[in-house]
C-alpha cells in the first residue's frame, strides 16, 4: 500500500483531488490531499516558497507516513520536488503532473514565458497575489462547463511570494525516483528542464490525452496512472 500525498497547483486546495481520492482508496492506498498555506481554507496565512515546502514535509512527518508517493501538479511541482529530497527513505516516488520542477536558485517567476519582470509586475498590480483564471482560460483543456465551474469556484488568489522566492535543492533532482506526466492538450512536449531530467535512469515519462487539470478532466484515469506509478 502506498501513501499518496497530493498537492494541487496554483490557486487550488485539497478539494481539487476529491474525484481522485475515491479510486485511490478503493485500490487500498492511503490518500492525503493537502492544502498549502495561503490557499483555499488556509487563505490569509502568510506563505513563501519555503513555507510550502515545509507544509508538505510537516504533513508527512506529522502523520509518520512511509512508502510515500508525493504528487505535485503544475506550480506545486516546485515545492514538491524540494520536499521529496527532504523526506529521505519515506519516499517511494515523486510524480510531477504536468508541472514545473524546482531549479536550485530559480523560481516559478524566473521561468515565466513572458519573462520574470512581466510576471512580478502582474503580482504587484494585484496586491501581492496571482489572480485566478477565468473561464476562457480553460478553453481547449478537455474540461466540461461543469468542471470549469468547479475549478473557478475552488480557486483563490495565490500568494506571490511562493512564486518569486527561489527553490533550494540539496542534490541533483535527477537522482530522485520520479515520473513526469505530460498532459498533451497543454502541449506535446515537456519543457527543456524536464526533458534533460528525463535522460536520468531514475525518471520516466508518461502521457495523458487531456489538459492541464487532469484531476478535474480525467480523475479516474489519473488515479489509475498514479497506482501504476506507485509500484
Amino acid at each position: 500500500m502506498a501513501e499518496f500525498v497530493l498537492v494541487a497547483g496554483a490557486w487550488l486546495g485539497s478539494s481539487a483531488w476529491d474525484e481522485v481520492v475515491a479510486p485511490l482508496r478503493a485500490a487500498g492506498h492511503g490518500t492525503h490531499p493537502l492544502t498549502l498555506s495561503g490557499l483555499a481554507d488556509k487563505r490569509g496565512v502568510p506563505a513563501g516558497q519555503q513555507t510550502h515546502v515545509q507544509d508538505i514535509v510537516d504533513e508527512i512527518e506529522r502523520r509518520d507516513l512511509r512508502d510515500v508517493v508525493l504528487v505535485g501538479h503544475s506550480y506545486s511541482g516546485i515545492p514538491v520536488g524540494q520536499a521529496a529530497e527532504r523526506i529521505g527513505d519515506r519516499l517511494t516516488r515523486v510524480v510531477f503532473v504536468d508541472s514545473e520542477v524546482p531549479v536550485d536558485g530559480g523560481s516559478f517567476a524566473s521561468a515565466w514565458w513572458q519573462g520574470q519582470a512581466v510576471f512580478e509586475a502582474l503580482i504587484a498590480d494585484n496586491g501581492g497575489y496571482w489572480p485566478p483564471l477565468g473561464a476562457p482560460d480553460f478553453d481547449g483543456q478537455g474540461l466540461t462547463d461543469e468542471q470549469v465551474a468547479r475549478l473557478i469556484e475552488s480557486s483563490t488568489p495565490h500568494p506571490g511570494a511562493t512564486l518569486t522566492e527561489p527553490a533550494v535543492l540539496t542534490r541533483p533532482l535527477g537522482e530522485l525516483p520520479a515520473t513526469y506526466v505530460k498532459c498533451l492538450l497543454d502541449g506535446p512536449e515537456p519543457n527543456e528542464t524536464v526533458t534533460k531530467l528525463l535522460t536520468s535512469d531514475h525518471w520516466r515519462l508518461v502521457t495523458m490525452d487531456t489538459g492541464h487539470w487532469p484531476m478535474f478532466s480525467r480523475p479516474t484515469d489519473l488515479a489509475r496512472l498514479l497506482v501504476a506509478e506507485a509500484s
